[in-house]
């Protein structure tokens, strides 16, 4: 009887209700954020930085559609950068693709991903967390104003007039002495009994599932910053204007060469035709001509 009369003092029960609705309210919320982050894991475990390429349709789809990390998905979003490829025409007006960076292979972002993937934006900030953390101090406050009102009670009930009424009073006074020290006692131990909870809950229910949604998304978007990018393509660029400086060094050359090859199969066969054909044509002539000669001298001697 004397153990339900003090829990059934309203400073105490005031605290133990306290104590089991914070406990309930802080679980509730663990276990709401642990579902989320599992269904994440389950998902992104799916995934390798190779499929990045050609699955990431089905990624964005995904994060968009879900509203815990929609949000933290659009702003992660905005930071990657995609392997590239631009089409250059070739010699047979084929086109081919080549990547604008040797370096960027997959999907990379210029921010670390531990930037949007964190407890502020995946676990505190999907909860009143400044509220949870809260209540071992307000718990732990109960104590001392329990106490001390009940003091205030106590000596407030003390009555002198008559000496049954001082034994009485000194006797309720005691009892009232001891609930307050009571009411002390329980609010500290469940103080420190709510903030063991709280932190073994944290730790199984959000931490352990945050870092490794951390240690997926760090696996598959590497960090490469915007300077180091923008590096690869000046590179890149000096590359190909240096080869086409190369090439337009080297085209005088190369059309002379083209040229008197083009004369050797072409031309000159063609003028030694012609020639050969004008010295035959002589020749007939020159023959002609000595015929002709020959005939007259004939018909000089007959005559």
């Amino acid at each position: 009887m004397d153990f339900l009369k003090i829990i059934t003092d309203i400073p105490i029960l005031i605290v133990l209700t306290v104590f089991i609705a914070s406990t309930i309210y802080c679980f509730s919320n663990y276990l709401s954020a642990s579902k989320n982050l599992n269904v994440l894991i389950a998902f992104m475990a799916k995934f390798k930085r190779n499929d990045l390429n050609f699955r990431f349709k089905e990624i964005d789809n995904w994060m968009s559609s879900n509203p815990y990390v929609a949000s933290v998905w659009a702003e992660f979003k905005n930071t990657l950068v995609f392997s590239e490829s631009v089409a250059l025409k070739t010699e047979d007006a084929n086109y081919q693709y080549k990547d604008v960076s040797s370096t960027v292979q997959s999907v990379q972002t210029t921010v670390d991903p531990l930037y949007f993937f964190n407890e502020e934006t995946l676990v505190t900030s999907k909860f009143n967390f400044k509220m949870i953390q809260t209540i071992p101090t307000v718990l732990t406050g109960f104590g001392p104003l329990f106490t001390f009102l009940n003091i205030a009670v106590a000596f407030g009930r003390i009555d002198f007039s008559t000496q049954e009424k001082t034994i009485a009073s000194v006797s309720s006074f005691m009892t009232s002495m001891q609930t307050a020290a009571l009411v002390s006692v329980i609010a500290v131990g469940s103080s420190l009994i709510y903030l063991l909870i709280e932190r073994i809950l944290y730790n199984k229910m959000c931490k352990t599932p945050l870092n490794y949604i951390q240690e997926i998304m760090g696996s598959l978007f590497a960090s490469i910053s915007a300077e180091k990018f923008l590096y690869e393509l000046l590179r890149e660029t000096k590359i190909q204007n240096n080869s086409s400086e190369n090439l337009m060094n080297s085209m005088p050359n190369q059309f002379k060469t083209a040229f008197n090859a083009s004369m050797a199969t072409n031309l000159v066969p063609y003028l030694e035709n012609l020639i050969f054909g004008l010295n035959q044509l002589n020749k007939q002539l020159k023959e002609a001509s000595l015929n002709s000669t020959t005939k007259s001298d004939v018909v000089d001697e007959l005559f």
